[in-house]
């Protein structure tokens, strides 16, 4: 017999990609521990994530970052309500590791497992930045897989307004990154690059800008390939600056152009994306502009962490109960209650 939901304290794993990461999470809102150890040094001599380096790198990391998430929550197994794990989208082999940990702790310690989508996870990462945030709200998810907009109607509910239909922001940050010759991963140091440089002074296409919701970033890397191909001496500032503000354009003009939509009144913002400073400052002056309320996590929410999903976990063990742990890993996983 597991033992019932008391305190709400549960113990959350997140392997999706190249963050190990675990932390421990209360009532939902309330981060006790969030341990992160990033893998970015061990992928940047490839510029990007091998999957198999990923899922050896979790096993090797697993059970320290776990180790270290109860210690500095001030836990231990016992006083815990759940444990909690990535189960989808993501690499295979990435979720594997998280999911099969989080079982074997839940079976060891008799309580229930809980399964979370990685993207509802940065749907309740806000509500961690703000407890007192409560649905209707859009969302604008931005990483280097993905690119959404969702609107969450309640607990559980949402319907996909928006989604890429080729590359992500943050891939296409990537891919440019590595073009200009930039570092890994491509996100920060485009971000760092673009301060320095003038955003006027290219024209880079705004793909799809008055097309409906939907994002497309292909076409943008193309024009700049293009552009440093017929430009060689570009300055490389001006280059990511101009880049980095036709990405902002778009993401913030499909977010605001989705409160229109659902009429909703508060935005939030998530990924790994969600960390560029000039978005932040886009979409600050946009809020202050329409009289939106916006909330935008604290940059280590924003990239992949457990505390996130620590936070979903609370809510779906009080919907749905435990996951099955017959329940394995989903790649390709569908957001639950999505329309």
């Amino acid at each position: 017999m597991v033992r019932a939901a008391g305190t709400g304290r549960i113990l959350a794993l997140e392997t999706s990609c190249d963050e190990t990461a675990a932390a421990v999470v209360e009532g939902g809102r309330t981060i006790l521990s969030s341990v992160v150890a990033t893998q970015t040094a061990l992928h940047a001599p490839y510029g990007g994530v091998v999957p198999e380096v990923a899922s050896r790198a979790h096993l090797e990391l697993i059970n320290s970052v776990i180790a270290q998430a109860l210690v500095e929550s001030g836990c231990e197994l016992a006083d815990l309500d759940a444990v909690a794990a990535c189960h989808g989208p993501g690499l295979a082999g990435a979720l594997l590791v998280g999911v099969c940990a989080a079982k074997a702790l839940a079976i060891a310690a008799r309580l229930p497992y809980v399964g979370v989508h990685h993207h509802e996870g940065h749907l309740y990462a806000a509500l961690l930045e703000d407890p007192t945030l409560e649905p209707p709200l859009v969302t604008l998810i931005v990483s280097g897989g993905h690119t959404l907009v969702v609107a969450m109607v309640d607990h559980g509910r949402y319907q996909v307004l928006g989604r890429t239909v080729d590359d992500a922001a943050g891939e296409a940050f990537d891919k440019v990154a590595r073009l200009l010759g930039l570092g890994y991963p491509g996100g920060p140091e485009i971000d760092r690059a673009a301060r320095r440089g003038d955003a006027t002074s290219i024209a880079f296409p705004r793909p799809m800008l008055s097309e409906g919701l939907d994002f497309s970033f292909s076409g943008l890397k193309t024009a700049v390939v293009n552009h440093c191909r017929k430009n060689p001496d570009a300055d490389v500032a001006d280059v990511a600056a101009s880049f980095q503000a036709a990405v902002v354009d778009v993401l913030s003009s499909k977010l605001m152009r989705a409160t229109e939509v659902t009429g909703f009144s508060t935005v939030v913002v998530g990924g790994g994306v969600a960390a560029n400073s000039a978005l932040r400052a886009k979409l600050l002056d946009e809020a202050r502009t329409t009289g939106l309320r916006l909330v935008m996590p604290r940059v280590s929410l924003c990239t992949d962490n457990a505390a996130m999903i620590g936070a979903v976990a609370w809510w779906r063990l009080r919907a749905d109960g435990p996951t099955p742990l017959s329940s394995g890993a989903w790649p390709t996983l569908r957001l639950p209650g999505s329309e």
